[in-house]
């Protein structure tokens, strides 16, 4: 992994302040046994009919195993943006974007990923959320994975990261001290031959509901280039209306099961349907929601690759 020295954060605040919100409303779910936007109720009835009945009716027509296999084999996809605002000096820039891990729940995946990504020369690389396959309990299983994709990481400005909805804000910490630049509400600043473009990134908005854009880019400059990374693209109107050029986003995992000719069945975001994969425009600002390299609830895709993104940014002439 190649690590530049982290990025100035607008923001000076620690860490655990940064985190301060999110992890009393982690204590409040440990009491209360609601996570998220999921109570006791539904969580238990997912856990226990949803999930064992999905898997037995695969299983039984034959399809699991190739929809196990259809979900170890990711696609490296090739994302070329054209912005008329763009820093001369960013012109070819290369973003790598990996969304939607979930790295413990599947056996296989983190070496698939991390031969990909060693052949992978970047110029940055944001992670956009959900390293947990859960979205409770132990996540021990987490850190040797990310730390091997990490590792397999070849980025000239560093690997920069949000929070999804299934993670824990103990995960901040640890990925920080495994050389990741977590933004939490915050911006900072990518520099290159005299000139800048600004990185953002808000914390959960989907089910801890902790974004704060207006806090997140505080200190930036009204003209200047910027990037958002928020887990979901439920953000999309307020980001544009704040002057985003880019906004890379996932959660969706676009479906994750897509019927010919239907596309999505189960959307996972309060956003138009076009906006839940892939690229979409919302006024000028630019955005991209990613398929996702992991699975959620059982791993396995049907006509739905997982997907790591290279984004090349371009300056319009």
């Amino acid at each position: 992994m190649t690590l530049a020295p982290f990025a100035e954060p607008v923001a000076s605040r620690s860490l655990r302040q940064r985190l301060a919100r999110r992890m009393a409303l982690e204590a409040q779910n440990e009491r209360t046994g609601r996570w998220g936007r999921k109570g006791k109720f539904s969580a238990w009835c997912e856990r226990t009919f949803t999930k064992p009945l999905l898997k037995y009716g695969l299983e039984l027509t034959g399809l699991y195993q190739h929809g196990v296999r259809n979900a170890l084999k990711p696609e490296v996809r090739n994302v070329r943006l054209h912005f008329p605002n763009l820093p001369a000096a960013f012109h070819g820039f290369k973003i790598l974007q990996l969304a939607d891990l979930h790295i413990d729940g599947m056996d296989g995946l983190t070496g698939v990923l991390s031969d990909i990504l060693c052949e992978l020369d970047v110029d940055l690389c944001v992670l956009t959320g959900d390293y947990r396959f859960e979205i409770s309990g132990p996540h021990e299983q987490v850190y040797p994975r990310m730390s091997s994709i990490l590792a397999s990481v070849r980025s000239k400005h560093g690997i920069f990261g949000i929070l999804g909805n299934h993670d824990a804000s103990e995960m901040a910490f640890r990925f920080e001290r495994n050389g990741v630049r977590m933004l939490i509400n915050e911006a900072a600043e990518i520099e290159k031959a005299g000139e800048s473009i600004w990185l953002a990134g808000v914390d959960d908005p989907y089910t801890y509901r902790c974004h704060d854009l207006e806090t997140a880019l505080a200190g930036v400059p009204e003209d200047g280039f910027k990037i958002l990374l928020s887990h979901t693209p439920e953000m999309y109107a307020e980001s544009a209306a704040r002057g985003i050029d880019l906004y890379l986003c996932g959660h969706t995992h676009a479906g994750q099961i897509r019927l010919p000719g239907i596309g999505h069945l189960v959307q996972n975001a309060d956003c138009p349907r076009s906006y839940a994969h892939g690229h979409w425009k919302h006024d000028r600002m630019h955005g991209y929601t990613s398929a996702g390299v992991g699975c959620s609830m059982l791993p396995i895709r049907f006509n739905c690759p997982p997907e790591i993104v290279v984004f090349e940014l371009a300056r319009e002439n």
